[in-house]
């Protein structure tokens, strides 16, 4: 395994910390880390709340990384709650095709960390809309 997915799942893993903000408001269950184009990590965690105006981690991660002047996106990782890693959702596919819809296709996400398994965002959404 490359060390930058060791260091991103490091850098999620960090922050994970699923906890309970308020009784309608939880935070941290699932945690994100992305690899920018500079290769700097930028993370984020899941808000949850009881309306549905949270967010999950990736786009939380994508955000930090937005507000910190960057917006090209090499790898994501996402930490479930269990530990394992998963695929981002409907919404953070499409905001990493509309960040970069020409190149979205090449966007690392590291499906399986257990067992090393990587595949691209082209593979994930192979036919965006727009």
């Amino acid at each position: 395994m490359e060390q930058i997915w060791i260091d991103l799942y490091n850098a999620a893993r960090a922050v994970q910390n699923g906890r309970e903000i308020s009784s309608m408001v939880s935070a941290g269950q699932v945690a994100a880390a992305i690899e920018s184009e500079s290769g700097r990590i930028y993370v984020g965690v899941c808000i949850d709340t009881c309306s549905t105006l949270g967010i999950c981690a990736e786009r939380n991660a994508i955000f930090n990384m937005i507000a910190n002047g960057e917006h090209r996106i090499r790898r994501v990782l996402a930490i479930l709650p269990d530990g394992t890693t998963g695929a981002p959702c409907g919404a953070c596919r499409e905001l990493m095709t509309q960040l970069t819809p020409g190149a979205y296709q090449d966007i690392q996400i590291m499906l399986d960390y257990q067992n090393n398994k990587v595949v691209t965002l082209g593979e994930l959404t192979p036919e965006w809309w727009c």
